[in-house]
């Protein structure tokens, strides 16, 4: 019953909040609110132009590289544990998986930028 009345008291404050921003606020558009852009200055080319599969690598290289972090935050504990080589010997192997990928990324040329 608690549950009931605080999911209803919910929507009535969510619902009461929300009406009232409508109500108060004034919107007045113009030419330039009613534009794309906001920064004052015109479009001079297209603004779907494609980006660089080079940049999506080195974004996720640096994804999987921050995980390392996650990974290395356990081993503090896995001292601890009834099995601390197994713990230890999991992390060296996604620490060599990550190395191998990441030599050979370097030596296909994927992480330079200019060709």
């Amino acid at each position: 019953m608690n549950l009931l009345i605080m999911l209803l008291m919910t929507l009535i404050t969510t619902a009461a909040l929300i009406t009232l921003n409508l109500m108060t606020t004034k919107t007045s558009p113009d030419q330039e609110k009613l534009s794309p852009y906001e920064c004052g200055f015109d479009p001079l080319g297209s603004a779907r132009l494609p980006l660089s599969i080079r940049f999506f690598m080195v974004a996720i290289l640096f994804l999987l590289f921050d995980l390392e972090v996650a990974i290395l935050l356990p081993l503090t504990w896995s001292i601890h544990t009834i099995n601390p080589m197994k713990t230890i010997t999991c992390t060296i192997t996604v620490f060599l998986l990550l190395l191998i990928g990441l030599s050979y990324e370097w030596l296909q040329g994927g992480l330079e930028w200019a060709e």
